[in-house]
């Protein structure tokens, strides 16, 4: 195994497994989660980090997750979820073994951002979902501000690599709409000050089949 792949299968899965959790990042992630209803798509489901935020309404999650090490790591949320919990699909572009129309809720938390084929994966999801199905999602996007976003292009070619395919300069809210999606923005604002601020512009919202 060659150094960028040990990076991207080993390490990463890890880092983010420790780094997607605790009372900063749910306070962000626990009004996504709690939205969703029935059948579930969570797109990056990583090592199930939205699984303890579902609610009860929730009955099953099909998880969309290109890591084997991620879903190793997943086991332990999963037992203790106590409702199914099926990895529908290792690229979120290609949901092949999902029924049109079969999916209730769509959840995406800080994920979006490295699907390689995000605009594919995004038609996907909106064939997948039922037509009154919601997409809940909590993103950082491009920045409304001209000087922030210059330093986002500016860093991708770089952060990319090293942030396992991770994009701060994708207009997600664009995007979803170009994917035929009516998008209801909650929250938008930066979380962070300075130059963290290319990585700091967090958005929460809801998006709906047009």
């Amino acid at each position: 195994m060659g150094l960028r792949s040990w990076w991207d299968e080993r390490a990463l899965p890890h880092l983010t497994h420790r780094a997607c959790q605790g009372d900063d990042i749910d306070r962000w992630r626990r009004p996504v989660c709690r939205r969703a209803t029935g059948v579930v798509l969570d797109i990056g489901f990583g090592s199930g980090p939205n699984l303890p935020h579902y609610p009860d309404a929730v009955t099953r999650v099909l998880a969309a997750e290109p890591s084997e090490l991620a879903w190793d790591l997943a086991a332990g949320r999963i037992a203790d979820f106590g409702r199914p919990v099926d990895r529908a699909s290792r690229d979120a572009a290609d949901l092949s073994e999902v029924a049109d129309d079969s999916v209730d809720t769509v959840v995406s938390a800080w994920a979006l951002c490295t699907v390689p084929e995000l605009p594919a994966a995004l038609a996907e999801a909106r064939r997948v979902l039922r037509p009154v199905g919601e997409f809940h999602f909590v993103e950082h996007s491009l920045a409304p501000d001209r000087g922030t976003v210059r330093v986002q292009r500016a860093v991708q070619p770089v952060w990319g690599r090293v942030a396992g395919g991770c994009h701060v300069d994708r207009d997600l809210p664009r995007m979803l709409e170009d994917a035929k999606f009516a998008v209801d923005l909650e929250q938008s604002r930066y979380i962070a000050p300075g130059p963290l601020r290319a990585w700091g512009w967090f958005i929460t919202g809801t998006a709906r089949p047009t």
